[in-house]
């Protein structure tokens, strides 16, 4: 009688600590599944900051493989300086920013808020001819005249390019094309790499150098 109890209170016994442990198995899955998804959420995704996006996105044409595609001339290095700077920072404009320099303009391209810049590329300058290239930059009035009607107020995007507009210089140019084809001026320059964003103005890369009409 007494090793009857005793058999069935050690299977009693027995049942109770393999259930005990079957629940602690249980509890500890859901604690590690539990601590597993809340590392899982609370792990930040990485995003690119508002400047980065800016300058990831958005530019168009040809030429803009021209721009290097890191340092302070890239795209990402232009939309952190404002817009003389971050040009000359950029070899495919190399030769505007002399005349910038040139024609004193410097502190006004980089101090004006939200203009937009036509900005003729190297190649531009090679079409006009050394001779006229270098007799514009020995006269800094005609110089101011013909950079100026370059630079329009306000960012413009290129949903709002085409039109006509009034100039730095006070003369009107007009923008004439849409998506990604555009011609600027009674020049017809093209724009080659456009929508490059710079700490205060929108560049367009033209392959040409507009005249004002009263040059």
């Amino acid at each position: 009688m007494n090793s009857t109890l005793r058999r069935t209170s050690l299977a009693a016994m027995a049942l109770t600590v393999s259930f005990g442990l079957a629940a602690c198995g249980s509890d500890d899955e859901a604690s590690s599944s539990s601590s597993s998804e809340s590392t899982s959420e609370s792990t930040p995704s990485e995003e690119s900051s508002p400047t980065e996006e800016a300058a990831a996105e958005g530019e168009f044409g040809a030429a803009c493989a021209d721009v290097p595609a890191d340092g302070p001339g890239s795209f990402q290095g232009m939309s952190t300086e404002p817009v003389a700077t971050a040009a000359s920072a950029n070899p495919v404009l190399s030769t505007l920013v002399t005349a910038v320099g040139e024609a004193g303009l410097v502190d006004t391209l980089n101090t004006t808020e939200d203009i937009t810049v036509f900005a003729p590329a190297n190649a531009a300058f090679e079409a006009v001819g050394e001779e006229a290239v270098n007799g514009l930059l020995a006269d800094k009035e005609a110089l101011t005249n013909v950079l100026t009607y370059h630079v329009v107020p306000g960012k413009l995007a290129p949903e709002d390019l085409a039109g006509t507009h009034e100039t730095l210089q006070g003369e009107d140019v007009t923008v004439e094309g849409s998506g990604e084809e555009f011609t600027v001026g009674d020049a017809d320059a093209n724009v080659v790499c456009g929508n490059v964003q710079t700490a205060n103005a929108t560049v367009y890369i033209i392959d040409g150098v507009l005249m004002p009409p009263a040059a």
